[in-house]
């Protein structure tokens, strides 16, 4: 089999699994096979782990995009850990718009996920940046209902005089789980991943940071929207049908009326 081939089956294999143990599945065959890890590990998306930079005290997130290597680079210090000599970093012009992205997005994810943890990264393209805004939100870790949202944006800016065309490509990997006596188990995982290109006028390299905010901001709205409708609805529907509150005898007795009704009016 042709090193295509296994990338190709390494990644049909990772979307027939659980998506709740894709870190562990991605290990596993990263293990099986050492030399599709690097395209692996900028292909897949998983879920975003937390560290503490060691400089500044404040947490980040770790991704393939701040990875060099077996370090991740600091969004806070812009330093890497475990220390690199030659690490890649961005320019110092990208390097002044990251800072400036992260503090906007940390007041953002402080007014729509009242906690969590964001970091955001930047790093030069020939004809303009490209960056990856992710943001983390965990609820009730370690208890027997737990869930974690976590957010990885991936944008492109192109420069086009007094304008600039944006790509960005959003995935939301969701995990929702309970396990309780009354209720029993129950555990709702998964990733939904949407893309938008739009042009936006740029007077400034603030402007840059204004319209990929304004961006990720109305992607991640519409996307809890249609979680909100088509999953969660989806699933309480799935539930619905499989438990029944009332008596079985009465929800019978129910349908019998239903159909009672159905006929009468055909005739």
């Amino acid at each position: 089999m042709s090193s295509d081939e296994q990338f190709d089956s390494a990644l049909d294999l990772l979307r027939r699994l659980n998506p709740k143990h894709t870190s562990q599945n991605l290990q596993a065959i990263c293990t099986l096979v050492p030399d599709l890890t690097e395209d692996l590990l900028s292909s897949v998306d998983q879920p975003l782990e937390i560290r503490r930079c060691k400089k500044t005290g404040r947490d980040y997130l770790l991704c393939d995009y701040n990875r060099d290597g077996d370090s991740h680079r600091s969004p806070w210090s812009n330093e890497f850990d475990p220390p690199l000599s030659d690490g890649t970093m961005p320019s110092e012009k990208v390097r002044k718009m990251e800072i400036g992205a992260n503090e906007a997005f940390d007041v953002y994810r402080e007014l729509y996920y009242e906690g969590g943890v964001s970091s955001v990264y930047f790093w030069d393209l020939d004809d303009g940046f490209a960056g990856v805004v992710l943001l983390k939100k965990a609820a009730s870790p370690g208890g027997k209902s737990q869930g974690v949202w976590d957010s990885i944006h991936v944008f492109e800016a192109v420069d086009r005089a007094r304008t600039a065309h944006y790509k960005l490509t959003s995935t939301v990997i969701l995990n929702l789980s309970t396990d309780t006596e009354g209720l029993g188990g129950m555990d709702l995982s998964g990733n939904m991943t949407r893309q938008v290109e739009q042009d936006h006028p740029v007077e400034n390299d603030a402007s840059h940071i204004a319209n990929v905010g304004k961006m990720v901001e109305d992607m991640e709205l519409k996307m809890r929207n249609l979680l909100q409708e088509v999953y969660f609805g989806k699933a309480k529907d799935v539930v619905g049908d499989l438990r029944s509150i009332p008596p079985l005898t009465q929800a019978n007795k129910d349908r019998a009326t239903h159909q009672e009704m159905i006929n009468a009016m055909r005739r």
